[in-house]
């Protein structure tokens, strides 16, 4: 009997013929920060406002939680909810199926597990999981498909808006022509909220949820906008694909500073044959970003390793349920139960003062230590975000818990700008402090550099593009700092930029290394993805500068 599906198993079954593809933060795409605001906001219940999930009532809220496989172990359902909740869990992702591959879950059966997720106060994410690896594994069904399913179970879902969100169709394309993803993602998204349906909408990635060639990434602004109310969330399932931190914090930093909501719907820690994720990041990140999570999965895995919980029994965790409940940055850590079961207002609304204007001193050629006056708040200041403000864009650079942090990862002889956020654990956040100017010394980057520039486009749209530049090193020595000069020829713009932050004056663009692309070895090369505005004209830049020496072009 079909237990519980193996996520790495059918993601890895074909990835020795992607093996040459760039992962995840090499060229591929983010979308617009300024595109990403919804046409309008429907707050019904749990929704979508400024890039972030929140509840009814406009608090913060935040998922901590795991996966449970009701539709294989309907017997074992209400118990692991009762014991997901004890654990200290605010949230439960719950297997159903819509009849294509696995029998259908009923409307009565939808309607208690919505009870029973009530009933131990946990936000409810429902998912149809025939959709898993559509186009590579025959037997899966169609977004279409589960839409409809979606749609039959309306009379059970109406109302409940403030306790659940649909995750349409699991992992809902392989790794067989990802690019397919897109247009049925749209039409699924569509066809609901013509149905009427106001809950948010939880979209899952291809390439078995962990967007490994980057479609998602690099369509995501294009299906956020096709949802009529803006209450949509992407979700990234992370496995053996992730077992760098720079692939983590590079992936989900994109879509924060797009304003694009996100969480991680799906993630494992143990090692296997394929790789070893790398938890503690994801972990780490979601917590800094103040990103949900949902670890896979409670118990009943065909691979046991990812067992939570032996046997479904709540007091023989494995070493991953001790890693998820009570490890660092887990559940039991920093679960906070939503405010919708405490009443409709959330107990702490008042968001912390300013923080006092940041002032730098150890500044060096890569690095700086940033200091302010603390914010004060009537419960207390939990935690303070440092931004990067270029123009009238601001970017996530570091997290502090205290009024102080130290800079890495800067560029010798630039200069920048930043500020500091203050947040209490309510999800409060302050006005901006005032900014400060920090200009690093010079010295940093490797002067003389030898190389090459290949620049390609990777999508073209009217009045809009994707492109990415691959930085080689072609010396002998490693690159250990750079910045990259080209210019456009016909008035395009850079728009948002990963693996490294854009200036622009006119057609004049300096890029300026990322902290995970600074270093650059001897023979080794980097790249730098970016979305950019164009006329009806989109020349290719002709000649590249990295740290002041002509590069080849390739």
């Amino acid at each position: 009997m079909r237990t519980a599906r193996s996520p790495l198993a059918r993601l890895l079954a074909s990835l020795a013929g992607l093996l040459g593809l760039v992962l995840v933060g090499g060229g591929l795409s983010q979308a617009s920060a300024h595109a990403a605001e919804p046409p309008a906001a429907l707050a019904t219940g749990l929704h979508i406002a400024g890039g972030r999930l929140v509840e009814g009532n406009g608090n913060d809220f935040i998922m901590r939680g795991v996966n449970h496989a009701h539709t294989w172990y309907p017997g074992r359902t209400q118990q692991s909810l009762a014991d997901i909740k004890a654990l200290g869990a605010n949230a439960v992702r719950v297997v159903l199926a819509d009849g294509h591959r696995w029998s259908a879950n009923s409307a009565s059966d939808v309607a208690g597990v919505i009870s029973q997720c009530k009933a131990n106060r946990l936000i409810c994410v429902l998912e149809v999981h025939d959709t898993t690896g559509y186009g590579e594994d025959s037997a899966a069904g169609t977004l279409d498909q589960a839409a409809d399913y979606w749609i039959g179970l309306k009379s059970v879902l109406a109302g409940q808006e403030d306790y659940t969100i649909i995750n349409i169709g699991n992992e809902p394309w392989g790794n067989t022509d990802p690019a397919g993803w897109t247009a049925p993602t749209i039409a699924a998204v569509k066809k609901l909220r013509a149905a009427g349906f106001a809950h948010t909408i939880m979209v899952d990635a291809p390439n078995w949820g962990q967007d490994l060639q980057g479609v998602m990434r690099a369509n995501a602004q294009a299906v956020y906008a096709a949802d009529t109310t803006g209450n949509l969330i992407f979700s990234i399932h992370m496995y053996s694909v992730y077992d760098t931190a720079a692939e983590i914090t590079d992936y989900l930093n994109a879509f924060v500073n797009a304003k694009l909501p996100i969480l991680i719907g799906e993630f494992g820690g143990p090692a296997d044959q394929w790789g070893d994720p790398d938890e503690d990041t994801m972990m780490a990140t979601a917590e800094q970003l103040r990103l949900g999570y949902l670890a896979w999965s409670w118990s009943g895995n065909t691979d046991p390793i990812l067992d939570l919980a032996l046997d479904f029994d709540a007091t023989r965790l494995s070493s991953w349920g001790q890693r998820i409940f009570n490890g660092a940055n887990g559940i039991a850590r920093t679960a906070r139960e939503a405010t919708v079961f405490n009443g409709s207002t959330p107990t702490d609304t008042q968001a912390p003062t300013a923080p006092g204007t940041p002032t730098a001193t150890a500044v060096t050629a890569t690095s700086a230590t940033l200091s302010w006056t603390a914010a004060t708040d009537n419960v207390g200041v939990t935690g303070y975000d440092v931004v990067r403000i270029s123009g009238g864009t601001e970017t996530a650079f570091a997290t502090a818990t205290s009024h102080t942090v130290n800079l890495t990862g800067l560029t010798a002889d630039t200069t920048y700008t930043f500020a500091v956020y203050a947040h209490d654990a309510a999800g409060n956040k302050s006005a901006r402090s005032a900014t400060v100017s920090v200009t690093t010394a010079k010295g940093g980057g490797t002067p003389g550099a030898t190389c090459s520039v290949g620049y390609r486009i990777v999508g073209d749209w009217p009045g809009g593009f994707q492109a990415e530049l691959a930085i080689r090193n072609t010396g002998t020595t490693a690159i250990n700092g750079w910045t990259l000069g080209f210019s456009f020829a016909d008035g395009q713009t850079v728009t948002s930029m990963w693996g490294g932050t854009p200036t622009q004056t006119g057609g004049a663009v300096s890029v300026a290394a990322a902290s995970y692309t600074s270093s650059v070895p001897a023979g080794g090369s980097v790249t730098v993805g970016f979305l950019g505005n164009k006329g009806t004209t989109n020349t290719a830049p002709t000649s590249f500068t990295l740290n002041g020496s002509t590069c080849a072009t390739s």
